[in-house]
């Protein structure tokens, strides 16, 4: 693929490529001079360092490898045009090396970016602002770097410091998780309970999962801002309690430690939910108590983890040809479409095939594509609150994966392995498949010539040889009643 005919002549001709979430936010915190002094995705021996021990090949210390992967093939050329996955081109990158990561074996470019224009901000674009576009603080500057609303806790915690330091008040909500809009309205319903001239400015950094080099990543974001202050939190003695690092490098690599220049100790920390109860009172759709938190937070909690009954859910029938999924998951929409109270989509694999992926062929690629258009279009609805049931084969685990983590970013994910033998399945074929499979008239068919890789995450597992249709309907259906997610008769 190569880039568009918008930009220059002498970039026309140049091969493009749409980096995954994280490396995109990563480039826009390169370009907005966020990750200074970083000019670029990482190389080989920089991420090396960064990886043991916290710090660039040249001493600086920086705490998360900043990198670029890339299909092999895009390799051997010196420039390429990395785009957004509307196919808008934002940066030129030159190529200073490309390598192979020997832990994932995965190929990488590294090379300093040349910006090209400014990545096209959706909701709440008014509130995203480059470091530079900030007028400077005229004395200490106490940020909030989050991924979570602010209950009544944290937001009196955060007048007491800034009090404290005398110091001003910077709020950056940190996008790339699943509610990103709900947690920007979160903050900003909150906002006449901050200090007096507090900002808000929404900055795109997803989780990585090391959790200490995360809040270093954070630290050095908010200095990028004119911080001189981060609260962060840190368990101490069972207890969350705030410590205030007074610049992103307060932390010493050497000997693992935070140098706290403000606390409050546990004895004055309110009363608060667990993470776990608060979850539980929101999928019961009982009201979240004002103590805990303002009216404000709580609609937006709310609006992002609707009661159970009523949020939106895909259910995921997999297993092989002739192994009665279809039959099952037909009847599971049958079932709650007698009901009511919820809206039903049912994407059966064969009706899939020629509605929405006709020309596809049976190769890994395009059996692999013909599931993540499963799982878009069910992720879509589920968004919508609509019950999404789905029947395809899904063989491979990572597409499988790939599909439940659509889903469940925008609400739930029920995966149901149709266990039936495959001596069973060869037994029904009411198409004749496998008869053709076995004569070799179908290359790659699942169970066959090629594999079907058994969940080990399913959350309901039937064996159709075993039961009548109506009965597997049952336990599926009394799996969506015990979880909540279908009211009992």
């Amino acid at each position: 693929m190569t880039a568009d005919a918008g930009l220059p002549d002498t970039m026309r001709d140049l091969p493009a490529w749409t980096p995954d979430p994280v490396e995109l936010a990563d480039l826009e915190l390169v370009l907005a001079g966020v990750y200074r002094p970083l000019p670029g995705f990482l190389g080989s021996y920089d991420t090396a360092m960064v990886v043991a021990g916290g710090r660039l090949a040249d001493g600086t210390p920086w705490p998360v490898p900043v990198t670029l992967t890339v299909p092999k093939e895009l390799t051997g050329h010196e420039r390429i045009v990395l785009q957004d996955p509307e196919g808008v081109p934002l940066a030129v990158l030159d190529v200073a090396e490309a390598w192979q990561d020997p832990v994932t074996q995965a190929w990488r470019l590294a090379g300093p970016l040349e910006a090209l224009r400014a990545p096209p901000h959706g909701p709440f674009h008014a509130l995203r602002r480059r470091p530079d576009e900030l007028a400077p603080a005229e004395g200490p500057l106490l940020a909030v770097a989050t991924r979570e609303p602010l209950h009544r806790k944290q937001l009196g915690q955060l007048r007491q410091v800034a009090e404290r330091l005398g110091a001003a008040v910077l709020v950056l909500p940190l996008l790339g998780g699943e509610h990103d809009e709900s947690l920007v309205r979160a903050l900003l319903g909150v906002r006449k309970e901050l200090p007096d001239g507090a900002r808000i400015v929404p900055v795109p950094l997803p989780a990585r999962g090391d959790h200490d080099r995360d809040v270093l990543l954070r630290a050095h974001v908010a200095a990028a801002y004119g911080a001189t202050h981060l609260l962060a939190e840190a368990e101490l003695d069972g207890t969350a309690i705030p410590l205030v690092v007074p610049e992103p490098w307060a932390y010493d690599a050497d000997v693992e430690v935070w140098r706290p220049v403000a606390r409050i100790e546990p004895d004055h920390v309110q009363a608060e939910l667990t993470a776990e109860r608060l979850h539980e009172l929101l999928d019961a759709g009982e009201p979240v108590p004002d103590w805990f938190t303002p009216p404000a937070v709580a609609a937006e909690l709310v609006r992002a983890r609707p009661p159970k009954h009523s949020r939106g859910i895909t259910v995921f029938f997999t297993g092989l040809s002739g192994s009665g999924k279809s039959t099952v998951a037909r009847g599971l929409s049958d079932a709650l479409i007698e009901r009511g109270g919820r809206t039903v989509t049912l994407l059966d694999g064969d009706v899939v095939r020629r509605m929405l992926s006709a020309g596809l062929t049976f190769s890994r690629a395009d059996r692999d594509l013909n599931i993540r258009r499963i799982g878009f279009v069910a992720a879509e609805i589920t968004r919508h609150g609509g019950t999404a049931i789905c029947a395809p084969i899904a063989p491979y685990a990572a597409t499988r994966a790939e599909v439940r983590r659509m889903v469940s970013a925008v609400g739930d994910f029920i995966l149901v392995h149709v266990a039936t033998p495959l001596e069973e399945c060869e037994r029904r074929d009411r198409k004749g498949l496998y008869a053709k499979a076995r004569a070799g008239q179908i290359p790659e068919f699942t169970g066959i010539s090629d594999p079907y890789e058994a969940p080990d995450d399913a959350d309901l597992t039937l064996d159709t040889s075993r039961m009548a249709p109506d009965e597997a309907v049952g336990e599926v259906l009394a799996l969506l009643v015990d979880g909540g997610w279908v009211r009992p008769d």
